[in-house]
């Protein structure tokens, strides 16, 4: 079962979920801000993707802008940076989407083909 992290006022939210309810793909919707990822979780999908850990950070989003990560980042432990994308889903680049095996981040059509259908 795909863990769907969303935020409901995301378009590319949105257009993820109805790929997949299209699809007829089962998921699990978790709101993101509400329930964010635990730091462990994180780690998890971190590992099973084969993407950097800065690919996991939502940089185009303004709590990013505001903490300054984009200079703060590579002087930070990865361990550090699971804690901080676990402490506010809206630093986490959104949808993500994992089954504990594949992680998607973001939403491309042809990603979510070759990975969920």
């Amino acid at each position: 079962m795909i863990e769907f992290y969303s935020y409901p006022k995301c378009t590319t939210c949105r257009k993820a979920k109805k790929w997949l309810d299209a699809n007829e793909i089962s998921y699990t919707e978790i709101h993101l801000v509400d329930a964010p990822p635990t730091a462990t979780k994180i780690k998890e999908m971190h590992e099973a993707s084969d993407v950097e850990l800065k690919k996991f950070f939502n940089t185009s989003g303004m709590k990013y802008r505001e903490l300054g990560l984009k200079d703060k980042l590579p002087e930070m432990s990865e361990a550090e940076q699971y804690e901080l994308l676990a402490s506010d889903g809206m630093l986490i680049k959104r949808p993500l989407s994992f089954d504990g095996k594949k992680v998607t981040l973001g939403f491309k059509e042809d990603d979510y083909q070759n990975n969920w259908a």
